[in-house]
Protein backbone atom coordinates (compact mmCIF):
# COMPACT_ATOMS: atom_id res chain seq x y z
CA UNK A 1 0.00 0.00 0.00
CA UNK A 2 1.43 3.35 -1.26
CA UNK A 3 0.17 6.63 0.66
CA UNK A 4 0.75 8.71 -2.27
CA UNK A 5 0.25 7.76 -6.10
CA UNK A 6 0.84 10.27 -8.81
CA UNK A 7 -0.01 9.50 -12.04
CA UNK A 8 2.01 11.49 -14.47
CA UNK A 9 6.27 11.87 -14.87
CA UNK A 10 6.43 14.97 -16.50
CA UNK A 11 7.90 18.22 -14.45
CA UNK A 12 5.07 18.65 -11.84
CA UNK A 13 4.66 14.90 -11.46
CA UNK A 14 8.32 14.58 -10.78
CA UNK A 15 8.75 17.36 -8.49
CA UNK A 16 6.02 16.66 -6.53
CA UNK A 17 7.54 13.21 -5.88
CA UNK A 18 10.71 14.82 -5.15
CA UNK A 19 9.32 16.79 -2.38
CA UNK A 20 6.98 14.14 -0.82
CA UNK A 21 9.96 12.13 -0.68
CA UNK A 22 11.27 14.27 2.07
CA UNK A 23 8.59 12.65 4.41
CA UNK A 24 8.53 9.15 5.85
CA UNK A 25 5.42 8.55 3.34
CA UNK A 26 5.82 5.73 0.58
CA UNK A 27 4.93 7.37 -2.83
CA UNK A 28 5.23 5.98 -6.41
CA UNK A 29 4.79 8.18 -9.83
CA UNK A 30 3.40 5.81 -12.60
CA UNK A 31 3.00 6.96 -16.54
CA UNK A 32 2.42 5.54 -19.62
CA UNK A 33 5.23 6.30 -21.56
CA UNK A 34 8.99 4.75 -21.47
CA UNK A 35 10.36 7.39 -19.93
CA UNK A 36 10.00 10.39 -17.85
CA UNK A 37 9.51 13.49 -19.36
CA UNK A 38 8.13 12.77 -22.31
CA UNK A 39 4.96 15.38 -23.83
CA UNK A 40 5.00 18.82 -22.55
CA UNK A 41 7.88 18.42 -20.78
CA UNK A 42 9.57 17.38 -23.65
CA UNK A 43 8.79 19.69 -26.23
CA UNK A 44 8.41 23.22 -24.82
CA UNK A 45 10.08 26.60 -25.11
CA UNK A 46 12.37 25.71 -22.10
CA UNK A 47 11.47 29.37 -20.86
CA UNK A 48 11.97 30.05 -17.06
CA UNK A 49 9.43 32.89 -17.10
CA UNK A 50 9.54 36.24 -14.87
CA UNK A 51 5.84 36.42 -14.57
CA UNK A 52 5.02 38.82 -15.97
CA UNK A 53 2.28 37.72 -18.66
CA UNK A 54 -0.35 36.03 -16.32
CA UNK A 55 -3.63 38.35 -14.45
CA UNK A 56 -2.80 39.20 -11.28
CA UNK A 57 -4.35 37.46 -8.39
CA UNK A 58 -3.89 33.45 -10.36
CA UNK A 59 -2.36 30.89 -9.44
CA UNK A 60 -0.27 31.11 -12.87
CA UNK A 61 0.80 34.64 -11.63
CA UNK A 62 1.60 33.15 -8.28
CA UNK A 63 3.92 29.88 -9.15
CA UNK A 64 5.61 31.88 -12.24
CA UNK A 65 6.97 34.27 -9.92
CA UNK A 66 7.75 31.64 -7.03
CA UNK A 67 8.64 28.88 -9.43
CA UNK A 68 11.43 31.37 -11.10
CA UNK A 69 12.85 32.08 -7.82
CA UNK A 70 12.85 28.41 -6.88
CA UNK A 71 14.84 27.35 -10.09
CA UNK A 72 17.85 28.97 -8.49
CA UNK A 73 17.24 26.53 -5.88
CA UNK A 74 16.79 23.57 -8.14
CA UNK A 75 20.05 24.52 -10.27
CA UNK A 76 22.24 24.04 -6.91
CA UNK A 77 20.80 20.65 -6.14
CA UNK A 78 20.07 19.50 -8.81
CA UNK A 79 22.46 20.73 -10.87
CA UNK A 80 20.53 21.63 -13.25
CA UNK A 81 21.38 24.08 -16.41
CA UNK A 82 20.15 27.48 -15.87
CA UNK A 83 21.06 30.15 -18.37
CA UNK A 84 20.29 33.59 -16.98
CA UNK A 85 19.27 35.46 -20.36
CA UNK A 86 16.92 37.85 -19.33
CA UNK A 87 13.79 39.16 -21.36
CA UNK A 88 12.53 41.55 -23.82
CA UNK A 89 9.09 41.93 -24.43
CA UNK A 90 9.05 44.31 -27.93
CA UNK A 91 6.61 46.71 -29.42
CA UNK A 92 6.49 47.09 -32.87
CA UNK A 93 4.44 50.59 -32.85
CA UNK A 94 3.70 53.30 -31.05
CA UNK A 95 0.17 52.72 -30.25
CA UNK A 96 1.38 48.90 -29.27
CA UNK A 97 3.90 50.83 -26.28
CA UNK A 98 0.73 50.82 -24.36
CA UNK A 99 0.70 47.57 -24.15
CA UNK A 100 4.17 47.67 -22.47
CA UNK A 101 2.78 49.91 -19.64
CA UNK A 102 0.03 47.48 -18.87
CA UNK A 103 2.38 44.57 -18.69
CA UNK A 104 5.02 46.43 -16.57
CA UNK A 105 2.30 47.48 -14.16
CA UNK A 106 1.22 43.48 -14.23
CA UNK A 107 4.84 42.02 -13.54
CA UNK A 108 4.90 44.93 -10.72
CA UNK A 109 1.72 43.72 -8.98
CA UNK A 110 2.77 40.32 -9.58
CA UNK A 111 6.22 40.68 -7.86
CA UNK A 112 8.13 40.38 -10.68
CA UNK A 113 11.98 40.95 -9.89
CA UNK A 114 13.14 44.63 -11.32
CA UNK A 115 10.98 44.86 -14.34
CA UNK A 116 11.54 48.06 -16.46
CA UNK A 117 10.82 49.97 -19.69
CA UNK A 118 13.34 50.39 -22.34
CA UNK A 119 13.12 53.45 -25.26
CA UNK A 120 14.48 51.79 -28.70
CA UNK A 121 17.08 53.00 -28.51
CA UNK A 122 18.54 51.58 -25.14
CA UNK A 123 16.92 48.19 -26.48
CA UNK A 124 18.75 48.17 -29.55
CA UNK A 125 21.94 49.14 -27.76
CA UNK A 126 21.85 46.32 -25.82
CA UNK A 127 20.17 43.61 -28.71
CA UNK A 128 22.12 44.58 -31.68
CA UNK A 129 19.72 42.52 -33.86
CA UNK A 130 16.43 43.83 -32.75
CA UNK A 131 14.22 44.62 -35.91
CA UNK A 132 14.36 48.12 -37.05
CA UNK A 133 10.86 48.70 -36.86
CA UNK A 134 11.21 48.24 -32.54
CA UNK A 135 10.01 51.19 -30.74
CA UNK A 136 9.93 50.28 -27.34
CA UNK A 137 10.71 46.90 -24.77
CA UNK A 138 10.05 46.19 -21.58
CA UNK A 139 12.74 44.67 -19.65
CA UNK A 140 12.41 41.50 -18.00
CA UNK A 141 15.50 40.65 -16.24
CA UNK A 142 14.59 37.57 -14.06
CA UNK A 143 13.86 35.87 -17.31
CA UNK A 144 15.81 32.46 -17.77
CA UNK A 145 16.14 29.20 -19.61
CA UNK A 146 16.70 25.90 -18.86
CA UNK A 147 16.82 22.33 -20.59
CA UNK A 148 13.41 20.98 -19.08
CA UNK A 149 14.22 17.07 -20.33
CA UNK A 150 16.62 17.62 -17.14
CA UNK A 151 14.74 18.95 -14.45
CA UNK A 152 12.39 16.03 -14.91
CA UNK A 153 14.72 13.20 -15.18
CA UNK A 154 16.68 14.52 -12.03
CA UNK A 155 14.26 15.39 -10.07
CA UNK A 156 12.46 11.89 -10.40
CA UNK A 157 16.34 10.85 -9.60
CA UNK A 158 16.72 12.89 -6.76
CA UNK A 159 13.19 11.05 -5.30
CA UNK A 160 14.46 7.71 -6.40
CA UNK A 161 17.33 8.37 -4.08
CA UNK A 162 14.85 9.49 -1.38
CA UNK A 163 12.53 6.39 -1.37
CA UNK A 164 10.11 7.53 -4.21
CA UNK A 165 9.23 4.17 -7.00
CA UNK A 166 8.79 5.08 -10.92
CA UNK A 167 6.54 2.60 -12.80
CA UNK A 168 6.98 3.44 -16.81
CA UNK A 169 4.99 1.89 -19.24
CA UNK A 170 1.98 1.75 -16.85
CA UNK A 171 -1.10 3.26 -18.50
CA UNK A 172 -3.51 3.56 -16.47
CA UNK A 173 -7.19 1.86 -17.31
CA UNK A 174 -9.09 1.92 -13.82
CA UNK A 175 -9.41 4.01 -10.49
CA UNK A 176 -11.56 2.28 -7.56
CA UNK A 177 -12.01 3.87 -4.50
CA UNK A 178 -11.87 1.45 -1.45
CA UNK A 179 -12.31 1.46 1.86
CA UNK A 180 -8.58 2.44 2.47
CA UNK A 181 -7.94 4.39 -0.73
CA UNK A 182 -7.36 3.39 -4.44
CA UNK A 183 -6.90 -0.20 -7.22
CA UNK A 184 -5.23 1.82 -9.87
CA UNK A 185 -5.05 -1.13 -12.30
CA UNK A 186 -2.92 -0.54 -15.72
CA UNK A 187 -3.74 -1.33 -19.10
CA UNK A 188 -1.84 -4.66 -18.70
CA UNK A 189 -3.82 -5.75 -15.36
CA UNK A 190 -1.31 -4.57 -12.69
CA UNK A 191 -2.79 -2.88 -9.68
CA UNK A 192 -1.38 -0.82 -7.06
CA UNK A 193 -2.71 0.47 -3.88
CA UNK A 194 -2.75 3.54 -2.48
CA UNK A 195 -4.40 5.95 0.48
CA UNK A 196 -4.16 9.22 -2.33
CA UNK A 197 -4.02 9.80 -5.87
CA UNK A 198 -2.85 12.72 -7.12
CA UNK A 199 -3.70 13.47 -10.98
CA UNK A 200 -1.25 15.20 -12.63
CA UNK A 201 -1.30 13.60 -16.19
CA UNK A 202 -1.35 16.52 -18.06
CA UNK A 203 -3.63 16.10 -21.68
CA UNK A 204 -4.97 12.86 -19.93
CA UNK A 205 -5.56 14.75 -16.85
CA UNK A 206 -9.84 14.77 -17.50
CA UNK A 207 -9.44 11.49 -19.04
CA UNK A 208 -7.59 10.12 -15.73
CA UNK A 209 -10.30 12.14 -13.63
CA UNK A 210 -13.33 10.73 -15.64
CA UNK A 211 -12.04 7.38 -13.64
CA UNK A 212 -13.47 8.41 -10.60
CA UNK A 213 -15.57 11.72 -10.82
CA UNK A 214 -19.23 12.05 -12.53
CA UNK A 215 -18.44 15.58 -13.61
CA UNK A 216 -14.98 16.43 -14.42
CA UNK A 217 -14.76 20.38 -13.42
CA UNK A 218 -12.29 20.74 -16.68
CA UNK A 219 -12.07 19.43 -20.02
CA UNK A 220 -8.46 19.38 -21.37
CA UNK A 221 -8.42 21.16 -24.65
CA UNK A 222 -4.85 20.41 -26.23
CA UNK A 223 -2.81 23.09 -27.86
CA UNK A 224 -0.21 22.08 -30.33
CA UNK A 225 3.11 24.64 -30.57
CA UNK A 226 5.53 24.13 -33.62
CA UNK A 227 8.98 25.07 -33.57
CA UNK A 228 12.07 25.32 -35.59
CA UNK A 229 15.73 24.94 -34.05
CA UNK A 230 18.82 26.52 -35.00
CA UNK A 231 21.75 25.19 -34.48
CA UNK A 232 24.37 25.99 -31.83
CA UNK A 233 26.77 27.97 -33.90
CA UNK A 234 24.11 31.15 -33.93
CA UNK A 235 24.68 31.03 -30.33
CA UNK A 236 24.97 34.77 -29.41
CA UNK A 237 22.79 36.19 -32.45
CA UNK A 238 20.77 37.24 -29.24
CA UNK A 239 21.14 37.03 -25.77
CA UNK A 240 17.93 37.68 -23.98
CA UNK A 241 14.57 36.06 -25.10
CA UNK A 242 12.44 37.86 -27.06
CA UNK A 243 8.36 38.31 -26.66
CA UNK A 244 6.08 40.00 -29.10
CA UNK A 245 3.00 41.40 -27.48
CA UNK A 246 1.10 38.41 -26.13
CA UNK A 247 -2.75 38.39 -27.60
CA UNK A 248 -5.72 36.45 -26.89
CA UNK A 249 -3.95 33.01 -28.93
CA UNK A 250 -1.00 33.20 -26.30
CA UNK A 251 2.14 34.53 -25.91
CA UNK A 252 3.01 34.74 -29.75
CA UNK A 253 6.42 33.09 -31.30
CA UNK A 254 9.31 33.82 -29.30
CA UNK A 255 13.12 33.80 -30.19
CA UNK A 256 14.46 32.12 -27.58
CA UNK A 257 18.59 31.04 -26.42
CA UNK A 258 18.59 27.72 -25.41
CA UNK A 259 21.42 26.47 -22.41
CA UNK A 260 23.19 24.55 -25.14
CA UNK A 261 23.55 27.59 -27.45
CA UNK A 262 20.67 26.19 -30.28
CA UNK A 263 17.82 29.34 -30.77
CA UNK A 264 14.38 28.24 -30.23
CA UNK A 265 12.14 29.53 -32.66
CA UNK A 266 8.33 29.17 -31.95
CA UNK A 267 5.66 28.63 -30.99
CA UNK A 268 2.38 28.84 -32.68
CA UNK A 269 -0.97 27.59 -30.76
CA UNK A 270 -3.39 25.30 -32.64
CA UNK A 271 -6.18 24.03 -30.83
CA UNK A 272 -6.52 20.54 -31.97
CA UNK A 273 -8.74 17.35 -30.30
CA UNK A 274 -6.18 14.76 -30.66
CA UNK A 275 -3.95 14.78 -27.19
CA UNK A 276 -0.67 13.19 -29.15
CA UNK A 277 -0.48 14.52 -32.69
CA UNK A 278 2.62 16.17 -32.61
CA UNK A 279 3.22 16.61 -36.79
CA UNK A 280 4.47 19.81 -38.01
CA UNK A 281 2.24 21.55 -40.43
CA UNK A 282 3.89 23.80 -43.89
CA UNK A 283 1.12 26.77 -42.84
CA UNK A 284 2.36 27.05 -38.90
CA UNK A 285 6.19 27.07 -39.93
CA UNK A 286 5.46 29.90 -42.30
CA UNK A 287 3.67 31.33 -39.38
CA UNK A 288 6.91 31.30 -37.34
CA UNK A 289 9.39 32.93 -39.65
CA UNK A 290 7.32 35.86 -40.21
CA UNK A 291 6.33 36.73 -36.57
CA UNK A 292 10.05 35.82 -35.84
CA UNK A 293 11.42 38.57 -38.36
CA UNK A 294 9.38 41.19 -37.35
CA UNK A 295 11.63 41.29 -33.55
CA UNK A 296 14.56 40.46 -34.92
CA UNK A 297 16.51 40.99 -38.57
CA UNK A 298 18.64 38.49 -40.49
CA UNK A 299 17.58 35.62 -38.36
CA UNK A 300 19.65 32.58 -39.67
CA UNK A 301 16.77 30.47 -40.94
CA UNK A 302 20.04 28.83 -42.97
CA UNK A 303 20.92 27.34 -39.93
CA UNK A 304 18.04 25.21 -38.70
CA UNK A 305 18.99 21.80 -37.72
CA UNK A 306 14.96 20.73 -37.07
CA UNK A 307 11.45 21.03 -36.64
CA UNK A 308 9.12 19.65 -34.04
CA UNK A 309 5.85 19.93 -32.09
CA UNK A 310 4.78 19.69 -28.53
CA UNK A 311 1.33 19.25 -27.14
CA UNK A 312 0.04 22.24 -24.07
CA UNK A 313 -2.37 20.94 -21.81
CA UNK A 314 -4.84 24.21 -21.54
CA UNK A 315 -8.11 23.53 -20.48
CA UNK A 316 -11.40 25.10 -20.14
CA UNK A 317 -10.89 26.55 -16.71
CA UNK A 318 -8.86 29.50 -17.07
CA UNK A 319 -5.96 28.78 -14.67
CA UNK A 320 -4.23 26.12 -12.99
CA UNK A 321 -6.86 23.63 -11.62
CA UNK A 322 -4.94 22.33 -8.48
CA UNK A 323 -7.69 20.80 -5.78
CA UNK A 324 -8.90 17.79 -4.31
CA UNK A 325 -12.18 16.22 -5.77
CA UNK A 326 -15.54 17.63 -5.12
CA UNK A 327 -16.72 14.19 -5.13
CA UNK A 328 -14.11 11.46 -4.27
CA UNK A 329 -12.17 12.27 -0.83
CA UNK A 330 -8.35 11.51 -1.25
CA UNK A 331 -8.32 12.11 -5.33
CA UNK A 332 -6.54 15.37 -6.60
CA UNK A 333 -6.13 17.11 -9.66
CA UNK A 334 -3.34 19.28 -10.50
CA UNK A 335 -4.54 19.83 -14.21
CA UNK A 336 -4.32 22.45 -17.40
CA UNK A 337 -0.78 23.46 -16.63
CA UNK A 338 0.13 24.98 -19.53
CA UNK A 339 2.32 27.95 -19.82
CA UNK A 340 4.03 28.89 -17.77
CA UNK A 341 3.75 25.24 -16.25
CA UNK A 342 7.49 25.14 -16.59
CA UNK A 343 8.06 27.84 -14.13
CA UNK A 344 5.90 27.09 -11.84
CA UNK A 345 6.14 23.27 -11.46
CA UNK A 346 8.96 23.97 -8.35
CA UNK A 347 6.24 26.10 -7.15
CA UNK A 348 3.26 23.96 -7.71
CA UNK A 349 4.89 21.09 -6.23
CA UNK A 350 6.03 22.91 -2.84
CA UNK A 351 2.25 24.28 -3.07
CA UNK A 352 0.50 20.48 -3.29
CA UNK A 353 2.83 18.90 -1.14
CA UNK A 354 2.78 21.94 1.80
CA UNK A 355 -0.64 22.98 1.36
CA UNK A 356 -3.54 20.70 -0.27
CA UNK A 357 -1.75 17.81 0.76
CA UNK A 358 -0.72 18.79 4.42
CA UNK A 359 1.79 15.90 4.73
CA UNK A 360 3.93 17.44 7.23
CA UNK A 361 0.71 17.21 9.57
CA UNK A 362 0.83 13.19 8.97
CA UNK A 363 4.04 12.21 7.92
CA UNK A 364 7.63 13.01 9.77
CA UNK A 365 10.04 14.63 7.82
CA UNK A 366 13.08 12.38 6.70
CA UNK A 367 16.21 12.71 8.87
CA UNK A 368 18.20 11.40 6.34
CA UNK A 369 16.65 13.45 2.92
CA UNK A 370 19.57 14.29 0.41
CA UNK A 371 18.47 17.18 -1.77
CA UNK A 372 21.46 16.54 -3.98
CA UNK A 373 22.07 15.29 -7.07
CA UNK A 374 25.17 15.74 -9.35
CA UNK A 375 25.61 14.50 -12.98
CA UNK A 376 29.08 13.70 -14.55
CA UNK A 377 31.10 16.55 -16.64
CA UNK A 378 30.71 16.01 -20.04
CA UNK A 379 34.08 14.13 -21.41
CA UNK A 380 34.73 17.15 -24.14
CA UNK A 381 35.06 19.77 -21.28
CA UNK A 382 37.40 17.73 -18.99
CA UNK A 383 41.28 18.71 -19.08
CA UNK A 384 43.64 16.16 -20.76
CA UNK A 385 44.74 14.82 -18.25
CA UNK A 386 41.59 14.28 -16.86
CA UNK A 387 40.49 12.66 -20.05
CA UNK A 388 43.41 10.26 -20.10
CA UNK A 389 43.05 9.02 -16.42
CA UNK A 390 39.19 7.77 -17.79
CA UNK A 391 40.68 6.35 -20.78
CA UNK A 392 42.88 4.47 -18.81
CA UNK A 393 39.72 3.52 -16.48
CA UNK A 394 37.53 2.95 -19.27
CA UNK A 395 38.67 2.61 -23.05
CA UNK A 396 35.46 3.29 -23.70
CA UNK A 397 35.99 7.31 -23.37
CA UNK A 398 38.64 7.21 -26.19
CA UNK A 399 35.02 6.59 -28.65
CA UNK A 400 33.88 9.01 -29.98
CA UNK A 401 30.03 7.76 -31.22
CA UNK A 402 28.34 11.55 -31.31
CA UNK A 403 30.55 13.86 -33.43
CA UNK A 404 28.40 16.87 -33.21
CA UNK A 405 28.19 16.89 -29.43
CA UNK A 406 31.58 14.95 -28.81
CA UNK A 407 29.61 11.98 -27.32
CA UNK A 408 31.52 8.97 -25.82
CA UNK A 409 30.62 5.55 -25.98
CA UNK A 410 31.26 5.24 -22.48
CA UNK A 411 28.95 8.03 -21.86
CA UNK A 412 26.42 6.03 -23.59
CA UNK A 413 26.66 3.56 -21.26
CA UNK A 414 25.92 5.80 -18.48
CA UNK A 415 23.05 6.80 -19.99
CA UNK A 416 21.56 3.30 -20.57
CA UNK A 417 22.99 1.98 -16.97
CA UNK A 418 23.00 5.15 -14.88
CA UNK A 419 20.00 5.89 -12.17
CA UNK A 420 16.76 6.10 -14.00
CA UNK A 421 18.87 5.21 -17.41
CA UNK A 422 16.90 4.54 -21.13
CA UNK A 423 17.56 2.16 -23.08
CA UNK A 424 15.85 3.84 -26.37
CA UNK A 425 17.48 6.09 -28.73
CA UNK A 426 15.65 8.86 -28.20
CA UNK A 427 15.86 8.41 -23.78
CA UNK A 428 19.74 8.13 -24.11
CA UNK A 429 19.64 11.47 -26.69
CA UNK A 430 18.20 13.21 -23.49
CA UNK A 431 20.66 12.28 -20.88
CA UNK A 432 24.02 12.47 -23.07
CA UNK A 433 22.96 14.59 -26.03
CA UNK A 434 23.97 11.81 -29.04
CA UNK A 435 21.99 13.03 -32.02
CA UNK A 436 21.48 16.96 -30.73
CA UNK A 437 23.71 17.98 -32.98
CA UNK A 438 24.13 19.57 -36.55
CA UNK A 439 22.67 16.01 -37.91
CA UNK A 440 20.64 14.86 -35.34
CA UNK A 441 21.36 11.37 -35.33
CA UNK A 442 22.09 11.03 -38.92
CA UNK A 443 25.49 9.33 -38.09
CA UNK A 444 25.67 8.60 -34.64
CA UNK A 445 22.35 6.99 -34.10
CA UNK A 446 23.46 3.52 -35.49
CA UNK A 447 26.46 3.89 -33.67
CA UNK A 448 23.56 4.78 -30.44
CA UNK A 449 22.04 1.33 -31.20
CA UNK A 450 24.95 -0.69 -31.31
CA UNK A 451 26.45 0.75 -28.14
CA UNK A 452 22.85 0.26 -26.79
CA UNK A 453 23.03 -3.39 -27.78
CA UNK A 454 26.37 -4.37 -26.40
CA UNK A 455 24.69 -3.09 -22.60
CA UNK A 456 21.85 -5.00 -22.93
CA UNK A 457 22.60 -7.80 -24.61
CA UNK A 458 19.52 -7.24 -27.16
CA UNK A 459 19.93 -7.49 -31.35
CA UNK A 460 19.76 -4.10 -32.51
CA UNK A 461 16.21 -4.29 -34.46
CA UNK A 462 14.87 -4.88 -30.92
CA UNK A 463 15.83 -2.18 -29.72
CA UNK A 464 13.09 1.40 -29.59
CA UNK A 465 13.26 4.87 -31.14
CA UNK A 466 11.38 6.01 -27.90
CA UNK A 467 8.39 4.65 -26.73
CA UNK A 468 7.41 0.58 -26.28
CA UNK A 469 7.68 -1.23 -29.59
CA UNK A 470 9.21 1.53 -31.78
CA UNK A 471 12.22 -0.04 -33.65
CA UNK A 472 13.65 1.96 -35.77
CA UNK A 473 15.12 -1.32 -37.54
CA UNK A 474 12.89 -4.42 -38.69
CA UNK A 475 15.43 -7.19 -39.02
CA UNK A 476 18.91 -8.34 -39.58
CA UNK A 477 19.49 -8.64 -43.95
CA UNK A 478 23.03 -9.44 -43.84
CA UNK A 479 22.76 -12.81 -42.58
CA UNK A 480 23.13 -16.43 -44.03
CA UNK A 481 19.63 -18.18 -44.66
Amino acid sequence: MYDYLIIGAGICGTLIARDLSRYEAKTVVVDKESDVGNHATLANSAIVHSGHDPLEGTLKAKFAVEGNRLYHTLAKELDIPLRKTGGFLLANRQDDAKGLETLYRRAVANGVDSPSLLDASTAKEREPMLHDDIVAALDLPSTMVTYPWEVAIAAMQNAMKNGAALRLNYEVASIKRTEEGFVVTSADGDSLRTKVVINAAGTFADTIASMVEREVPYRITPSRGEYYVLDKLVDGFVERVLYPLPNNNGKGVLVVPQVHGNILLGPTNTHQTDKENVANHAEDLDKIKRDAARMAKDIPFDMTIRTFAGIRASSTYEDFYIEPSKEVPGFYHVAGIDSPGLTAAPAIAEHVVGKLLKVRESYPKKSSFDPYRRKKKAFHTLSDDEQRRLIEADPAHAYIVCKCERVTAAEVKAAVQGPLGSATVKGVKKRARAGSGLCQGGYCESEVLKVIAEVTGKKPHEIDYYRKNTPILKEETKVKR
